[in-house]
């Protein structure tokens, strides 16, 4: 399979096995590459691969009659043709950040020098040039010149590629209609950002309840843990936005067994609009009345100056759209108002008596 491989070479090979410290890995039918585990642990200390999986490493040389490799060059095994190595291929090394000099850091690789600049030292989140002093980092080497005299590594790009192939594979996890968990990080007026595997997911505040929302702070909190489900993963544009509504039971899929026409409710006043009022008569069920049928209301009238969020208000069901989502309600009075004058009508018949205002309502 690999019939000649030399120290700074990459390769792709299959994972054979796996133990408590070592990861195996195919070279031909009777040999087998080994790698230190840790190279493949991710910040919580998981194995980030399995039996079974292509991974790529880089061939470090034979040890104690092993052929060792590593996701990235050791500092101690690089030598100035290593580097070089990593430079022509873009192998990763580590290097042991001296010093700060000017407009940078001085790197150790092996026996060799190098610069850093302050641009590719660190990820998006910068950190006090003190904070990298003495720490071994894994580097790109962006230059090298002068058979290794003029050598320039980044950090950054290091980081970049890591955190493109952690998005390659949580996009596999976490994908349209995937069931995740998550903790929220922080509320904004607008949702909740939940962490999910280290990525930053937008809960919106339309997907927490089939209930109406005023304040995110009413059902959420900072370090809470939810499970939701993803409603969309654009990966593409890094955006994933998840619902705790959609692992609910949606109301509206038993609006026409539970609410009948003519019923009447006690409401609330969830949401006041030009053209009328939002009331609430269920769990996530909220009806219309249209300001055409308020009472005492015409053209110029500021609705939310006559009326306000949370106020109780009697309704009756005038008509029910379950398909669209949509009931149509009229204000209690109203009705109890026709229905009165109806009754009076009808009473006229009756009796002997002439009303002539009865006789006027009839025509």
């Amino acid at each position: 399979m690999f019939e000649k491989i030399t120290p700074g070479q990459e390769i792709e090979s299959t994972v054979v096995a796996i133990n408590a410290d070592t990861i195996f890995i195919d070279l031909n039918a009777k040999s087998e590459g080994v790698v230190n585990i840790a190279d493949f642990l991710d910040e919580n200390g998981k194995c980030t691969v399995k039996e079974g999986d292509k991974i790529k490493v880089f061939f470090v040389g034979e040890i104690n009659g092993e052929m060792k490799f590593a996701a990235r060059i050791k500092s101690e095994n690089a030598d100035s043709s290593m580097i070089e190595n990593a430079y022509k291929s873009e192998i990763p090394i580590e290097g042991h950040v001296e010093k700060e000099i000017k407009g940078g850091f001085e790197v150790k690789v092996g026996a060799t020098r190098a610069f850093c600049p302050y641009s590719q030292m660190g990820g998006r989140e910068k950190e006090e040039p003190s904070a990298y002093i003495g720490k071994v980092l894994p580097f790109i080497v962006t230059e090298f010149k002068e058979g290794g005299k003029n050598i320039l590594v980044s950090n950054r790009k290091v980081i970049e590629a890591e955190r493109e192939q952690k998005i390659v594979t949580l996009s596999k996890k976490i994908s349209q209609g995937a069931i995740v968990e998550g903790t929220v990080k922080s509320l904004q007026s607008f949702g909740a950002f939940v962490d999910v595997d280290g990525f930053q997911a937008l809960l919106p505040i339309s997907e927490v309840s089939f209930e109406r929302v005023n304040n995110l702070a009413d059902v959420l909190s900072a370090g809470q843990k939810i499970t939701a489900k993803v409603i969309n993963a654009d990966w593409k544009n890094r955006k994933v936005s998840i619902s705790l509504k959609a692992l609910e039971k949606n109301p509206w899929d038993e609006a026409t067994q539970k609410y009948k026409i003519g019923e009447k409710f006690d409401g609330k006043i969830s949401r006041i609009a030009d053209f009328g009022l939002f009331v609430e008569i269920g769990k996530g069920i909220d009806g219309l009345v249209h300001v055409s049928a308020l009472n005492d209301v015409d053209k110029n009238t500021n609705l939310k100056k006559k009326f306000s969020a949370g106020q109780t208000m009697s309704v009756v069901i005038k008509e029910i759209d379950a398909k669209n989502k949509r009931i149509s309600l009229v204000p209690a009075t109203s009705v109890e108002q026709d229905n009165s004058a109806s009754k009076y009508l009808n009473s006229q018949d009756d009796g002997e008596t002439y009303n002539p205002f009865a006789a006027l309502l009839k025509k």
